[in-house]
């Protein structure tokens, strides 16, 4: 099975630049942020709310009142009267929200779907459950970010272990890591050319941003923040984080905030919503996988192999690949496993270097993939990346000449 007559229109998608923890977005709700952002960017594209008859949030980390899920920013978009739901895949959330959107408008639930990704790692909640028959009536609590970071659910592991276990089971080095590291540092830095040029391509630079009352100017941002100055000096200074281990605080991501969107919809209505109608996306398959306890970073490799045979093409047919690289092990391990260069993987950048924000980490991997297409002439995309709960997912988009 393939999907069928699912398109992204050209040009209708956006992303924030990703800011790190604690940096310009700490203070905005994610959920509010996102919806103030895509109103912006709707009205640039002259695309009317109303448009939509569905919509998808993909987000990972609790906001106040964040109950009722992709209704809300929908409404405070103008859509006030379209329908929607809110899924969570963490990492995933990206891919895993492109899928819903893609599958409502194959199977004819909706016609446009707006899928919007919005998380904010930094001030992350404190919750308490409470238990009346604890001890005096005690509950559990947990940070919803930092703790599941350190301790997953089922081994009590910590992501970090997941990342030293692949990198043991594909025998790959420190300075493997921090090679691939300084690539994609370089591969960022492309995007930076001329003015930014690439990343203008789906992104409002300078960006200002609000006050939590979204009703003054904050501050102005002018790019991604957070980005660490990469050498290969540098990398080799760092110790690893466990004892023994490979990983650095250098060859892995850093938590961060943003949003990012895209709208999905029915091949007749793609010409109309596109910035040039003249280029073509199609969304032709999905793949998800999840390998053993603790070993995160390798379920990407078999949730690419099954979205590439969903397409009905081989690896050797991609023109471009991006991945969510939470460590740079994701890349040395996807490579040795589908015999592919890891050095021409992630061009224009990816989360290794611009963060990890959840949900629209993936989505705005996809849309760079998208751009870094189109600019070369159409050709096959793979994205692919891994997510708690040892899952991967992945997806298989075409950019060709309509």
């Amino acid at each position: 099975m393939t999907m069928q007559n699912v398109e992204i229109p050209y040009g209708a998608y956006w992303s924030t630049p990703f800011t790190k923890w604690q940096g310009s977005l700490q203070y905005l709700h994610s959920m509010k942020f996102a919806a103030h952002v895509a109103k912006q960017e709707l009205a640039k594209r002259s695309i009317e709310p109303a448009v939509f008859d569905s919509g998808v949030l993909g987000m990972t980390i609790n906001q106040y009142q964040s109950f009722n899920g992709a209704p809300w920013p929908l409404y405070e978009i103008g859509a006030v009267h379209t329908p929607g739901h809110a899924v969570n895949q963490v990492c995933a959330t990206g891919a895993r929200g492109l899928f819903a959107a893609a599958s409502e408008v194959m199977c004819g639930m909706a016609s446009v779907s707006l899928l919007m990704a919005a998380d904010r790692c930094s001030n992350g909640p404190h919750i308490f459950y409470p238990n009346p028959q604890g001890i005096g009536g005690a509950g559990q609590s947990e940070d919803q970010v930092f703790y599941n970071m350190m301790n997953d659910c089922v081994g009590g592991h910590s992501m970090m272990q997941t990342g030293e276990n692949v990198a043991k089971r594909f025998d790959i080095t420190r300075e493997e890591l921090d090679t691939v590291t300084l690539r994609r540092y370089e591969q960022y830095q492309d995007a930076l050319k001329d003015e930014q040029a690439f990343q203008k391509r789906y992104m409002t630079l300078p960006l200002s941003v609000p006050t939590p009352n979204f009703k003054k100017e904050a501050c102005v941002i002018t790019g991604d923040e957070g980005v660490f100055p990469t050498t290969a000096e540098g990398l080799a200074k760092l110790k690893p984080v466990m004892e023994g281990g490979v990983i650095t605080y250098g060859n892995q991501t850093h938590p961060a905030d943003g949003n990012a969107a895209m709208i999905v919809c029915h091949g007749d209505k793609a010409q109309e919503l596109s910035t040039n109608s003249s280029i073509k996306i199609e969304v032709l398959g999905f793949g998800q996988a999840r390998d053993d306890l603790a070993y995160m970073p390798a379920a990407p490799i078999e949730a690419a192999k099954r979205a590439l045979q969903m397409a009905g093409i081989g690896i050797e047919q991609v023109d471009a690949i991006k991945t969510h690289n939470p460590f740079a092990v994701n890349d040395v391990a996807f490579a040795k496993a589908m015999d592919i260069d890891v050095m021409k993987m992630n061009n224009f950048g990816c989360s290794l270097i611009w963060g990890h924000p959840q949900g629209p980490t993936g989505l705005r991997a996809m849309i760079e993939m998208i751009e870094e297409l189109a600019m070369r002439g159409g050709g096959y995309g793979l994205f692919t990346g891994c997510a708690a709960g040892d899952t991967g997912m992945a997806t298989v988009l075409r950019v060709s000449d309509r």
